[in-house]
């Protein structure tokens, strides 16, 4: 355990909170420093870069992170990668499992549905370009319900009609089943995208403790958490 506690303030991205909140933890109990998590959609945290709250920590896509180190609020160096994320489909706990074994099976399944729910951020986007691509955006757009985070898709899914599809990042839907939704699967894999999530010190870290956090995030425990 280190000789002074010190507290480090993190921004991360929604779709990692369950494996970050482990990592968190263990680093904690291991070191006695104090962190202070703040959650938040990747399009938030780009807009954050312009904000007066100061972080020592931001996990993001790189894309992000390569906006705070242009903006000179991140540095460029020391990042580190810390996993990536598959999209995943939902519905309310006891609804008919929807088909979603092929790309055909899938996007009938889309059609079939009474609405489609998603959100605004980084799924949200690829999902807009999918249903692009699979020529099913415009009956789509009739029927899809957007929300600017996974929370609050996961909340109206848990709560809405059998034929209703979510859609979402696979952990954030694994980790959301006991309020009211399940897992169906995730997307077919010629169709599947992930996204992956990096770690780096901003400019505002002044201790030891933000970079210690970084590095435990890849380090056996860290990894085991």
């Amino acid at each position: 355990m280190s000789e002074a506690a010190e507290q480090v303030s993190v921004l991360s991205a929604g779709a990692v909170a369950p494996g970050v909140v482990r990592v968190i933890d263990a680093f904690r109990r291991e070191t006695g420093h104090r962190v202070k998590v703040t959650f938040a959609t990747a399009p938030a945290i780009s807009k954050s870069i312009r904000e007066p709250e100061a972080m020592d920590v931001v996990i993001a896509p790189p894309a992000v992170l390569d906006e705070w180190a242009r903006a000179g609020k991140a540095e460029a160096a020391g990042r580190v990668a810390i996993g990536r994320i598959g999209v995943g489909v939902m519905v309310r706990s006891g609804a008919p499992l929807p088909k979603i074994a092929t790309v055909d099976d899938f996007k009938q399944s889309l059609l079939s549905a009474d609405s489609v729910v998603y959100n605004q951020a980084s799924t949200g986007i690829y999902l807009e370009g999918l249903f692009d691509r699979l020529g099913i955006r415009d009956p789509l757009q009739l029927k899809s319900i957007r929300y600017p985070d996974a929370a609050a898709v996961i909340e109206h899914v848990g709560r809405g009609q059998d034929n209703e599809i979510g859609l979402g990042a696979t952990t954030v839907i694994i980790e959301g089943q006991s309020k009211g939704i399940q897992f169906v699967g995730p997307l077919p894999a010629e169709i599947q995208n992930y996204t992956t999530y990096g770690a780096t010190v901003t400019m505002n870290a002044g201790s030891g403790a933000a970079r210690e956090l970084v590095r435990y995030m890849t380090s056996p425990p860290g990894k085991n958490a």
